[in-house]
């Protein structure tokens, strides 16, 4: 009779030794090879972030940033006070049109992420299925995406003017309009023209994501629900969401950053409209037009410090679920 050695408890450390080191060196080369990224990005990053936060605790202004004052708390406050008229506040006066900003990126956030996500979902879906020139439709989808955010604003901006825009001319052909109408000037049409500008150009982005997580599906699963009788529907809601639940909740933060911050869109379509103005498109007013540096970094740090909150949340909410997952 063959006997087969078997590590004992006691030998159990030693057979772990070896993987425990090279685990160590794997981390160390990690380091290696992080370090010198991790330095160029606290030269390039690092040090204008805290440069700006430290102005946003003085007076300084872009004239003379040398001739400033140490203001502790006064700018945030300023801003954060809720705007109940406009009252003063250590001889500043509180700002409506920072909370303005504050509402026009949320409802901007909201509606774009929701439109775009639901849209994205319905094309991958169509862009998953089998059909002839499926190739080709894959890469014309991707082509709003990939023209650069200014070249994309200018053209919608030609479109949608009220005196040439070619979609004032098609809506009045459809009998849809009785008079031609200010897209981007109006107050009641402005954001809207925003949300289509954006939701036409990003939702290809949303689809791209939520089409490679359909692609990692095992048919299989699909299959056997199909012969067990359900309908489409079904077999989405039951079988496909649920399974591509965590790439779309990436896909959404991802996109929900990117549109707080959003600047350029609104700062090239709607100039100088309080309507769509963005925290981002606030800030880089008083940094460089108003003459009001130490307010736009505070403000700049307010958009930084609402941006570090929501993802350091969602990795913590993300890492829970895991784990209740496990």
């Amino acid at each position: 009779m063959v006997k087969t050695k078997t590590i004992s408890e006691t030998d159990a450390p030693v057979a772990r030794r070896p993987r425990s080191r090279l685990m160590r060196q794997r981390v160390r080369s990690a380091w290696l090879f992080l370090t010198p990224m991790l330095l160029v990005l606290a030269a390039v990053a690092g040090w204008p972030l805290i440069r700006t936060v430290y102005f946003s605790f003085t007076d300084a202004s872009l004239s003379d940033l040398d001739a400033r004052q140490w203001v502790g708390f006064a700018n945030y406050f300023s801003m954060l006070s809720l705007p109940s008229g406009r009252r003063i506040y250590d001889g500043l006066l509180v700002d409506p049109v920072w909370w303005r900003a504050v509402w026009n990126t949320a409802l901007f956030t909201a509606a774009s992420v929701t439109c775009e996500t639901i849209l994205g979902m319905i094309v991958a879906l169509v862009l998953n299925a089998e059909f002839r020139g499926r190739g080709i439709v894959r890469a014309a989808i991707l082509i709003p995406w990939a023209i650069p955010t200014i070249v994309s604003a200018k053209m919608w901006q030609w479109m949608l003017n009220d005196q040439f825009g070619i979609i004032n001319v098609v809506l009045l052909n459809l009998g849809l309009i009785s008079s031609k109408i200010a897209w981007t000037a109006s107050a009641d049409t402005a954001m809207v023209a925003v949300l289509i500008v954006d939701i036409w150009k990003t939702t290809p982005f949303m689809t791209l994501l939520i089409l490679a997580a359909l692609q990692m599906l095992p048919r299989e699963i699909i299959e056997v629900a199909k012969l067990d009788g359900a309908s489409p529907w079904q077999v989405f809601w039951w079988v496909t969401l649920p399974l591509i639940r965590p790439a779309v909740m990436v896909a959404v933060i991802f996109r929900a950053l990117d549109a707080l911050r959003i600047f350029d869109l609104i700062y090239v379509l709607t100039p100088n409209n309080v309507h769509t103005k963005s925290m981002s498109v606030f800030a880089r007013e008083n940094l460089f037009e108003f003459d009001k540096f130490a307010y736009g970094s505070a403000a700049s740090t307010l958009l930084f410090l609402i941006l570090a909150l929501l993802t350091i949340s969602y990795i913590r909410v993300a890492r829970i679920s895991l784990d209740g997952g496990r």
